[in-house]
């Protein structure tokens, strides 16, 4: 369990100041973000702060407070970057690829989060928030159920399956059990476990596969009916 957030975190998480209105303000937020995502790896939320940004982003520290109030801020935004940058990467994987059915997609979609994990900073240090803040996205669900509805959306427009309860219950026990495995892939490999990636995609894949065969049977006229 992560340690508690210092005194000054344990408020309710204030938004960004302001959105960047001009090409050079904006690229000095993103290399506050890039400043944050490279001193996470490093050392960890804890030893983070706002000075220690602005020293490795190379900007003013009244510059960096023009747009973030604390730590926190900057920490979620850049959550909401990877977010932004994961569901981009999937969908366009999906424009640029054909896949021969759903459990293909599945397997595409946790080769983005694996392909992320070892390649963009900062994300296997805060993944979707959880760090910080578990209703980042959306005040009204955790972090991994808006995740969820995104890639459910992504599957159902691509495959077809019908909507319903069911489905929302499959995908979103898919993503949390997934999310745990990879996580627990990247605890101790800096570039994953080979077999524990492998588990994961098994382990998503399979529950989908039970899932979706249940549904298949039940909806199967019965003879005479």
């Amino acid at each position: 369990m992560s340690s508690p957030l210092p005194e000054d975190d344990c408020v309710q998480p204030k938004p960004l100041r302001r959105r960047p209105t001009q090409r050079r303000s904006a690229r000095r937020v993103e290399r506050m973000l890039d400043a944050c995502a490279e001193l996470l790896d490093e050392s960890g939320y804890e030893t983070l702060s706002t000075t220690r940004i602005a020293e490795r982003a190379d900007v003013a520290i009244g510059s960096l407070y023009q747009f973030f109030p604390d730590k926190r801020a900057i920490t979620q935004e850049l959550t909401r970057r990877n977010v932004e940058q994961f569901v981009s990467r999937v969908g366009r994987r999906f424009l640029e690829e054909e896949y021969p059915g759903w459990w293909e997609a599945v397997e595409a979609i946790m080769d983005e989060y694996v392909d992320m994990h070892r390649t963009v900073p900062g994300f296997k240090s805060i993944h979707f928030g959880d760090v910080v803040d578990l209703n980042l996205l959306d005040s009204g669900s955790d972090n991994n159920t808006v995740i969820a509805g995104r890639l459910r959306g992504l599957l159902l427009s691509e495959f077809g399956l019908a909507d319903s309860r069911e489905l929302d219950v499959a995908v979103l026990v898919a993503v949390e059990a997934g999310d745990s495995v990879l996580k627990l892939a990247f605890r101790h490999d800096p570039d994953g476990s080979p077999e524990l990636i492998d588990a994961a995609k098994q382990l998503v894949c399979g529950f989908l596969s039970r899932q979706l065969n249940s549904w298949s049977q039940r909806a199967r006229p019965t003879n005479g009916g």
